[in-house]
């Protein structure tokens, strides 16, 4: 059994920004705007793009949460992953079940996995089995920094190791499910804008505690994700991961700032540093904006279909789509969907005709559908996002 030294849970307080905090009533602004313009967003898309979007942002939260990790699999590889097309190179094999096993665990709190709220020890443990029980074998080992004895990874089990990190030490590992309460239980019952708060603090102090033996860091930035998915409603249309990949080196700063120790008697009532955790959730939270801003320019509907159209054009010159792909793709941008049976009628052509284009457009990916009959929606895969969706990704 792991040893519990009795650590007072104090220790990681505070774990919100206090009411009475000078920052408060600044982060309080950054949660509304946050909300609104997120708002704003999901409700500029049909219902169809949404969805499409929501599959693309899955594959860009997957890649930047692991390149936070140093693991660098392209979007492109862990498209043909999804696709059951492995590389030959083992370690490459092993990154894309990795990032397929991130994706398989973000589209089960999608679709609604989750039977307790995000910051849940129970909703904790079961993410990181998820994610684990799905990587290959040598990724489930943690390596020593001083005995380089290499350490095994279980699926969903806390640590019962003491462990360090940087200069941290986390709770001795009987502690551990001690903490996890005392989290879940200090950002239950939340409201609106104090969830959306709580999204960041509780970012932090679930690495702070560092449950398991491997994997915090992807665990910590899901439930995240799960804690602005359901107080924003935001139905995984951005991801403040691209965000955080893209400021790493601010963004481990600011957590290693909050592990520090109350800085004098204006810093807060707990232990910890209250300063570093409001810089750390005003950080956090203007990243969150930014994605969104980023993620709305992007789908502006004029400049989409315009990018989208350049690239038909070029396709069809090319002889990698017939002539008049570029309708039914205009069509199924300006509508959202399109029933199979309008396609002929509205191209002047034969119902054959208009087969061997909607094929063509379903096997080049621009296009998807649920079977040979159902209506047909826009699609966005990775191997387009350069060109439909330039910044979404690194080039290349």
């Amino acid at each position: 059994m792991a040893h519990d030294d009795g650590e007072s849970i104090g220790l990681f307080e505070p774990l919100m920004v206090s009411e009475g905090s000078a920052h408060r009533a600044a982060l309080g602004d950054l949660a509304l705007e946050l909300a609104e313009k997120s708002a704003a967003f999901r409700s500029s898309l049909p219902e169809s793009i949404a969805t499409a979007l929501a599959d693309l942002v899955r594959s860009m939260n997957c890649y930047y949460s692991n390149l936070i990790e140093g693991h660098n699999t392209h979007p492109i590889d862990i498209e043909r992953a999804l696709a059951g097309d492995y590389s030959a190179d083992p370690k490459k094999r092993d990154l894309q079940l990795e990032a397929k096993a991130h994706i398989t665990v973000q589209k089960w709190i999608d679709d609604g996995g989750l039977q307790n709220a995000p910051t849940a020890p129970a909703s904790i443990i079961e993410i990181h089995r998820r994610f684990c029980e799905l990587l290959p074998e040598d990724l489930l080992f943690v390596e020593d920094p001083e005995t380089k004895e290499k350490l095994p990874v279980v699926p969903g089990e806390l640590r019962e190791r003491y462990v360090q990190v940087g200069r941290h030490i986390p709770p001795s590992p009987g502690a551990v499910p001690r903490f996890l309460e005392r989290l879940h239980k200090a950002y239950s019952g939340a409201g609106r804008i104090e969830s959306i708060l709580a999204a960041a603090c509780a970012h932090h102090r679930l690495l702070w505690v560092h449950p398991f033996m491997d994997g915090n860091g992807r665990v910590a930035r899901l439930m995240s994700y799960a804690m602005l998915r359901s107080s924003l409603d935001t139905r995984g249309l951005w991801s403040v991961a691209r965000g955080l990949a893209r400021q790493e080196a601010e963004y481990k700063a600011h957590l290693q700032a909050c592990d520090g120790d109350r800085r004098g008697d204006r810093d807060g009532r707990g232990t910890l540093s209250e300063a570093a955790l409001a810089s750390f959730t005003d950080f956090f939270l203007r990243v969150s904006i930014d994605q969104v801003a980023f993620m709305s320019t992007l789908m502006q509907a004029d400049r989409l279909r315009d990018r989208i159209m350049i690239w038909a054009e070029e396709e069809m010159r090319s002889g990698h789509l017939p002539p008049k792909s570029d309708m039914v793709l205009k069509a199924v941008l300006y509508q959202g969907v399109l029933e199979r049976g309008e396609v002929d009628s509205m191209l002047g052509m034969s119902e054959r005709a208009a087969r061997r284009i909607t094929s063509a457009l379903l096997k080049a990916g621009a296009l998807r559908s649920e079977s040979t009959r159902a209506p047909l929606h826009l699609a966005f895969p990775a191997k387009y996002a350069e060109r439909w969706m330039p910044g979404l990704f690194p080039e290349g």
